[in-house]
């Protein structure tokens, strides 16, 4: 096995298996702005929801002091 085999055979998984939603709407042409985005604005809300959930959830384990925020808590600092 060389490295030009390894490097292919990730495109072809890529190419054959993992882009196959997204050539399904391609094949869709849509011709209005609204419906042709409506995925990445479905993609950004689903984003914006779970970063707020996210600082939501440091914010209670910050409350709850369940950090552990001494200077050896860190081996590399």
């Amino acid at each position: 096995m060389n490295w030009k085999n390894f490097f292919e055979g990730i495109a072809s998984l890529f190419e054959n298996l993992l882009f196959i939603p997204y050539e399904s709407l391609r094949s869709l042409q849509l011709d209005s702005w609204w419906a042709a985005n409506i995925i990445s604005w479905i993609f950004l809300s689903i984003g914006l929801i779970a970063s707020i959930y996210w600082i939501y959830q440091l914010n209670l384990s910050d409350k709850r002091g369940e950090e552990n925020k001494e200077i050896t808590a860190h081996p590399f600092l």
